[in-house]
């Protein structure tokens, strides 16, 4: 069955579909070698230049990009981005008791799903830490760290575009064979690695042409993005993970429960788990 067109459903002009797209992609920092001219990107989109040209427009209205003659388009960093990072780090070196509930679950769940699906690794090999990786998983900046792409498929089709950054010294021990047929995290155990624990986020994309292509989907799409940070048993990170689900093959449920009197305002959760199909 052909991918439904979710980004021509969308109550949104096309220009402001890649707008939202590029957007993201600058907020992940796709672009610190510049932006693709208005061509590569009309091709990219399936669009007119004119269209391109728009979205473009007002990503610079917003002082998100910087459009100079003879340097292309190049990308400015938001205002306040440096005090949003660090805000960042302070939310995630916070571990409560309610944020932590029932992780082992969860990463049970995750191995579980790793198990009963087929990857496809697209890349495997050692990068310089970019410094939101280097900052993740408490490196210098430019250490050596293992990059990992993979497709994960169930018999429906592809579920989930997974990216993994993992220091090189943990990683030393499996490559592109090894990704294909066990999860990273039994990898990571072999190697000696005692998994404590994990703190994930869960929100939304749009898909862009390449994620567009492994999932099957068309190009502006919503997606479920996971970003994910396993620790071991001492705190110290050992994997950032990167993840980008088809809604309509994966779903997140919490149990949950309220703590304290009749009153109480405070819910945590009983389990995690996973779907897909």
């Amino acid at each position: 069955m052909p991918p439904v067109n979710a980004a021509a459903a969308l109550p949104l002009p096309k220009y402001h579909q890649i707008y939202l797209v590029l957007r993201e992609q600058l907020a992940e920092g796709r672009f610190a070698a510049g932006l693709p001219g208005e061509l590569a990107l009309a091709e990219q989109f399936r669009v007119a230049r004119i269209t391109v040209r728009k979205a473009l427009g007002q990503l610079a209205a917003e002082g998100l990009i910087e459009r100079a003659p003879g340097r292309g388009t190049v990308a400015r960093p938001p205002a306040g981005a440096a005090a949003g990072r660090g805000k960042g780090r302070a939310a995630g070196a916070t571990r409560t008791t309610a944020s932590r509930a029932q992780l082992t679950g969860l990463l049970e769940n995750i191995v579980t799903m790793g198990l009963a699906t087929r990857v496809k690794v697209l890349e495997c090999e050692t990068v310089a830490a970019s410094p939101a990786v280097a900052e993740a998983l408490r490196l210098g900046v430019g250490a050596p760290v293992q990059k990992a792409r993979r497709v994960r498929s169930t018999k429906e089709g592809p579920l989930s575009l997974i990216t993994t950054h993992v220091p090189a010294a943990l990683a030393a021990g499996f490559g592109r064979r090894e990704l294909a047929r066990k999860p990273i995290l039994i990898l990571l155990e072999e190697a000696g690695v005692r998994i404590g624990g994990a703190t994930q986020t869960i929100s939304a994309r749009l898909a862009d042409a390449e994620s567009a292509q492994h999932l099957g989907v068309n190009v502006g799409s919503a997606l479920l993005a996971v970003t994910r940070l396993i620790h071991d048993t001492r705190g110290r990170p050992v994997q950032w993970l990167h993840g980008l689900y088809r809604p309509d093959r994966y779903e997140y449920q919490m149990q949950l429960s309220r703590v304290g009197s009749i009153d109480a305002k405070v819910w945590v959760s009983k389990a995690l788990t996973a779907q897909f199909h």
